[in-house]
């Protein structure tokens, strides 16, 4: 019965294998050592891609007192280690380019009365805020319904949100009936205000 598996056999190294591995690899670097250089080691910080040539005993006691960031300062070590975070590459704030300028702020401010003109935006998304929208007229096409609401209220197609509340609420204060006396004409004027200003403000318009 064999006392060393097959499989030991095999990765067992022979003298004839050692000798061998003296003629291929260099020797190793080790002060008074005459093994073959097998295993590389990092030469240090400023020489990335440099190496020691050792032998697998020496490379382990190398290893274990070898310190990348021996003679640093503190502040130095924890300045690397946070560039480390983006692989040392230069890094801006959003929207900051390396030139201070913000591009899409920019854009956004630029483009903000075509956006308002063309979608309502009550979080204020794009810069403009409810005031930009209320101060930018339509421009879109009128629905019959919509022309005849704007119609009622005595306005042009082009009138502002801000022109629509100020006329809605100049017409309620005419035509309510508590102003009028209950006058019949009057009550019919209002009903019509209020449903055309309900009408515009469910397109949107203000």
């Amino acid at each position: 019965m064999k006392t060393v598996s097959d499989f030991m056999e095999r990765i067992r190294v022979s003298r004839d294998d050692a000798k061998e591995a003296k003629t291929v690899y260099p020797g190793c670097q080790w002060d008074g050592c005459k093994e073959a250089g097998t295993h590389r080691a990092p030469v240090g910080r400023h020489k990335e891609g440099e190496y020691f040539r050792f032998c697998i005993d020496h490379v382990r006691q190398y290893n274990k007192g070898y310190n990348y960031f021996s003679g640093l300062a503190d502040t130095d070590v924890a300045r690397f280690q946070k560039e480390a975070l983006t692989g040392h590459r230069p890094t801006w704030r959003m929207g900051v380019n390396g030139g201070g300028a913000t591009p899409g702020a920019d854009f956004l401010r630029s483009r903000a009365s075509t956006i308002n003109r063309r979608t309502r935006d009550p979080f204020n998304l794009f810069g403009g805020g409810r005031d930009a929208m209320e101060q930018t007229p339509k421009s879109r096409r009128l629905r019959p319904l919509e022309a005849k609401a704007l119609e009622t209220l005595d306005l042009g197609a082009n009138s502002t949100s801000v022109e629509i509340k100020a006329r809605y609420k100049a017409l309620v204060k005419q035509h309510h009936p508590d102003a009028n006396g209950g006058e019949r004409g009057s009550e019919d004027r209002f009903r019509e205000v209020v449903q055309a200003y309900r009408l515009l403000r469910q397109a949107g318009f203000c």
